[in-house]
């Protein structure tokens, strides 16, 4: 069993943690300086990505007993960084149009909380803007700052590939923010307590080689240490991919420490017993239905339909238990779920395929359980059926993880060495409906295959 998942601890293991919770002092070294409150965390996703990353570590909070009223996640409308950042791009952001949004969330949660200061957690791009918001005079505002795998010397760092990139280690965008400070030559604005957490050398985004990044062959000038920062508390944990150093369980056990000055009660998720999901349905941008660019944007007029699913076989289990159309703020909840059922999400909307997605059960609320519907390509319509198996809080890696789709260990597609690729496609001649199983390190999930021709693709989303 995945030792990150509520189905590897016995009844027992889950009182204890319970218990260790409410044992624990709220008392620690992140507070808002009036008391005992924790203050508001603001996370803050990367590149492409959406709030529902943080899903996970956001339930680890709370099974540690940090108030899910303080807890809040972003969504960038337009989450994709610029080519050139200086240079206007459809459906892209520059670092400074990602730090103005930062700066209004910021704002809002104090607003919310009635705090005085926040703590931001970022992941990949997301510390970039946590960075400059900081740089800028955000300092009086926040008291904690975790940058998690953020490549704060680039990607790569020469000027033979996109030179005015945010994530050229040599261009202006980060050129300035790591311009040294201080009698020290520090790398990180005072007033500001600062983490870095990396990997040893299994980040992809910290590579000597340009292969993640479309240059094999080619030195990016970045090394293993390249997150981190001279000035920050700079931690590494072995073995951990890019996504892993902000999603993953030893990941959070260091923000934790880092945020309290004290062990985490727990790294797994406590189950709570009532269970409300919501989260926004977004796609692509419209203005190239082919292509397009990926926004957090609502999708307004899309269907959403939830079917409870057998666990082995990925049938429903009768009608929808929740429907919904979506409106103008994109919500498709909230629908009251039972936390020990598996679940199947279907999306309609047109200009995208009817998206099946497949879901292990859901142990604790949440409000960021966002929604993507799929596109199938063309050629695509002419195979029985299309199978995906993605993990938005990890990559997939060879021999690091057990992996299986469709009984194939590991699945055509994901490299040796490196953890790099999140999600794993599978097409099948014969388009008849059956079981398809999903398998990542004890997590299992099953569901069906549905026809290509008829526009129709499946996704096995992993949880942990």
């Amino acid at each position: 069993m995945n030792p990150s998942s509520p189905d590897s601890m016995t009844r027992r293991d889950l009182l204890l943690a319970a218990a260790a919770v409410a044992a624990a002092p709220l008392a620690g070294c992140a507070t808002t300086g009036g008391g005992d409150a924790r203050p508001p965390i603001v996370f803050v996703h990367g590149n492409g990505d959406t709030a529902a990353l943080w899903t996970t570590t956001i339930w680890r909070f709370e099974s540690n007993g940090w108030p899910r009223e303080r807890l809040f996640a972003l969504d960038l409308p337009y989450p994709n960084a610029r080519n050139e950042d200086a240079k206007a791009q459809p459906g892209r952001t520059s670092a400074a149009e990602y730090t103005a949004h930062l700066a209004g969330e910021v704002k809002k949660a104090l607003a919310a909380t009635g705090a005085s200061k926040v703590v931001l957690i970022g992941n990949s791009r997301g510390g970039y803007p946590i960075r400059q918001f900081i740089a800028d005079g955000g300092a009086g505002v926040v008291s904690h700052a975790v940058l998690c795998g953020v490549p704060n010397h680039g990607v790569w760092a020469h000027s033979g590939f996109l030179p005015g990139s945010e994530f050229n280690g040599l261009g202006p965008f980060l050129s300035r923010l790591n311009a040294p400070q201080g009698a020290d030559g520090n790398e990180v604005t005072p007033g500001v307590r600062w983490l870095t957490i990396r990997s040893d050398n299994n980040d992809k985004y910290a590579q000597p080689d340009g292969v993640w990044i479309g240059q094999r062959g080619t030195p990016t000038n970045v090394t293993f240490d390249g997150p981190a920062l001279k000035g920050a508390e700079n931690v590494v944990i072995a073995g951990i991919d890019h996504r892993e150093t902000a999603f993953g369980p030893k990941a959070f056990a260091e923000m934790w420490r880092f945020l309290t000055g004290q062990p985490a009660a727990t790294t797994a998720i406590v189950p709570e017993a009532k269970v409300v999901l919501d989260g926004v349905v977004s796609g692509l941008g419209l203005d190239n239905r082919e292509g397009g660019f990926t926004t957090n944007l609502p999708l307004v007029g899309a269907g959403v339909e939830v079917y409870a699913t057998a666990a082995e076989t990925g049938e429903r289990l009768g009608p929808p238990a929740h429907r919904k159309t979506i409106g103008a703020d994109g919500r498709w909840g909230p629908f009251a779920a039972d936390g020990a059922a598996r679940y199947e999400f279907v999306i309609t909307v047109p200009g995208y395929a009817v998206t099946h997605i497949y879901r292990s059960p859901f142990p604790r609320s949440s409000q960021v359980v966002s929604l993507r519907p799929e596109r199938l390509a063309e050629a695509d319509r002419s195979v029985g059926a299309v199978v995906a198996m993605s993990r938005p809080r990890g990559y997939f890696g060879v021999p690091r993880d057990r992996i299986a789709l469709d009984g194939v260990s590991p699945p055509v597609g994901i490299p040796t060495g490196v953890a790099g690729v999140a999600e794993a496609r599978i097409k099948l001649a014969d388009g008849s409906a059956r079981a398809v199983a999903g398998e990542f390190n004890g997590e299992r999930i099953v569901g069906r295959t549905w026809s290509a021709a008829g526009n129709h693709v499946a996704l096995l989303e992993l949880t942990y």
